[in-house]
């Protein structure tokens, strides 16, 4: 079984973490600090809830004004990474309890707070912190992400992204860029030229979440960039991922997915009753009268819902620039039980996509345990 997130913070991490700590402020309990954290309900808390019971225990055994608290947890944090990186140890994900102390302690100081962030988002991350700032020193905080756009270092220029994301899993959404997202976009156009992956990423996921409510502003974007280099290219194909999912058709017009006339779906084959735990095998031949050219082969499935209606998902198969008259596809779809998926008993339906379109419709029973 797979390791849980939220057991990065174990008591290795948490001893590790108050021996550091007591480097710099030379009062600090260690044991009644690694208690106060590991107290009965520890084993019952998330990752999140985790992390914060960690940053707040913190500001309670370094009894300081604010400012003397980040001053140690700065020098805490350089020491942190320096001993990392001799271990070899990556501690990115567990060392965001850096930037959540600033969350929970540092909102009544914006100057000190900004320079704190500047140093825990390095090798690590303060997008989740960074947000509880917009929210409440709006134009003074997009003022200081426009500065880090131009930062010799990526994690700050992706922090300018990712920060003011609409839709940054695991954080409350930002309302107010959800409505209009022009200053997201301001941020994004200083850094669209970016070559840091980490950049790119960020600035396709941001305009990814902007295209879930402002699908037409994306796409004004995307044609504007697209073609322009191979960085932008990228960005351009991973922020509009949502779109093509939709079978928008502007959308793949702009990678030369165009509607096709002639293409034919032959020798269909599927296991037509299948049950938890098998696999939906299905296979079919594409054939066009002339070459079949630039396609985009994707295939969804209406799966039966509770209350008897279906929910449409579509999966990914393939797309590149076919030069043949035909070609086959085979594929398999698990029905394993998953978390993030219940399936329900009766007939469902797959459909074949081309470039948006569906070619081809076929039925199938599901028998669950529902029944």
């Amino acid at each position: 079984m797979a390791a849980l997130l939220k057991d990065l913070y174990n008591k290795k991490y948490i001893n590790s973490l108050a021996l550091d700590i007591s480097k710099f402020y030379v009062p600090f309990d260690i044991s009644s600090f690694t208690n106060h954290i590991f107290d009965l309900s520890w084993n019952n808390l998330e990752l999140k809830q985790r992390m914060r019971r960690i940053s707040s225990t913190i500001g309670i055994f370094i009894p300081l004004s604010y400012k003397e608290q980040i001053n140690i947890l700065i020098k805490t944090y350089n020491h942190s990474q320096i001993s990392a990186e001799n271990r070899k140890d990556n501690l990115g994900l567990e060392n965001l309890i850096y930037s959540d102390f600033v969350q929970v302690y540092g909102l009544d100081d914006f100057n000190t707070s900004m320079i704190a962030i500047e140093c825990f988002t390095i090798n690590s991350s303060a997008e989740f912190a960074i947000r509880e700032f917009i929210l409440k020193y709006e134009n003074k905080t997009m003022v200081q992400m426009e500065m880090w756009t131009k930062s010799n270092n990526e994690h700050l220029r992706r922090l300018a992204s990712e920060g003011c994301r609409p839709r940054l899993p695991w954080a409350n959404a930002l309302i107010i860029y959800k409505k209009d997202p022009t200053k997201v976009l301001n941020i994004l156009e200083l850094i669209q030229d970016d070559t840091s992956l980490y950049v790119k990423k960020s600035i396709a996921n941001n305009l990814n979440d902007i295209s879930k409510e402002h699908p037409n502003i994306v796409i004004k974007i995307a044609k504007k960039w697209y073609g322009q280099n191979k960085d932008k290219n990228w960005i351009i194909k991973h922020a509009l991922r949502t779109l093509l999912k939709q079978g928008n058709i502007e959308v793949l017009k702009i990678f030369g997915y165009t509607p096709k006339q002639n293409i034919q779906i032959e020798n269909f084959t599927i296991n037509k009753d299948i049950k938890i735990g098998d696999n939906l095998d299905f296979s079919f031949i594409l054939r066009d009268k002339d070459i079949l050219g630039n396609i985009r082969i994707e295939y969804s499935i209406d799966f039966v819902r509770l209350n008897g209606k279906s929910n449409n998902k579509v999966f990914f198969i393939s797309q590149k620039e076919f030069k043949t008259e035909m070609h086959k596809i085979n594929k398999k779809h698990s029905f394993k039980l998953i978390n993030t998926r219940k399936y329900y008993s009766g007939i469902h339906y797959i459909n074949i996509i081309i470039n948006g379109i569906i070619i081809h419709k076929q039925k199938f029973n599901f028998i669950g345990n529902d029944i």
